[in-house]
């Protein structure tokens, strides 16, 4: 989920050493939302048979990729110090919200919510769910979010979706929150990634190839 570097560094606040580390945040969105991140243009990725779209968010120096596919909905990876994948989830709730707005009448009073759904390994949910569910129900008060982990795993994989909904504002502090925990707790064992529209066959094949690369026993 994120690698300490830089972590070491000179002995600053925990928030500035946080700000240091590679962080990299999976969400699962609509492939409409794509032009929300990649815009014009943007450049294929060798990974996954070159299929993946990828960009640079120059607004908040991330780094964003965007699976392709058949399937109408889209992993969305965002990567980049701490501080950066934070603008660009900001940039992305304003901008859903911008668009929600724009498909209503115009009448309605207050905000409408907005929904973001990380994708996060079964492992590392225990630790943000918390004792009793107290780590959670703190984000909640926190951060004014609605916070909830989904009980049953992504198709084909060891992951989980988390749904964060609210307005921008406490969105981005609740997915702050989210952050700070899985960084303290990192996932246990092997991870298989959530790809939409993947075949059993093909998770198969492809854990089959991971274990075929381990040492013999």
């Amino acid at each position: 989920m994120a690698s300490p570097e830089g972590a070491g560094g000179m002995g600053g606040s925990s928030e500035e050493t946080e700000l240091s580390i590679t962080l990299t945040l999976r969400m699962l969105m609509h492939g409409k939302v794509r032009a929300l991140c990649s815009g014009k243009g943007g450049q294929r990725c060798p990974a996954h048979g070159g299929s993946d779209r990828v960009c640079c968010c120059p607004q908040s120096s991330a780094r964003i990729t965007i699976s392709e596919g058949s399937c109408p909905e889209r992993i969305t990876t965002i990567t980049g110090s701490t501080d950066a994948v934070f603008r660009a989830v900001s940039m992305i709730a304003f901008k859903l919200e911008e668009d929600l707005g724009a498909g209503s009448d115009g009448a309605g009073a207050g905000r409408a919510p907005v929904t973001l759904r990380l994708v996060i390994p079964a492992s590392q949910c225990g630790s943000l769910i918390g004792k009793a569910g107290a780590k959670i129900r703190e984000i909640r008060e926190s951060s004014g979010a609605q916070v909830q982990v989904a009980g049953d795993l992504l198709p084909n994989s060891t992951e989980r979706a988390v749904t964060v909904s609210g307005v921008p504002d406490t969105i981005i502090q609740c997915v702050r929150q989210i952050c700070a925990v899985i960084l303290e707790s990192p996932p246990k064992g092997a991870t298989i990634p959530y790809h939409p529209g993947l075949s059993l066959g093909t998770i198969l094949l492809s854990a089959n190839q991971v274990r075929g690369c381990s040492p013999p026993g």
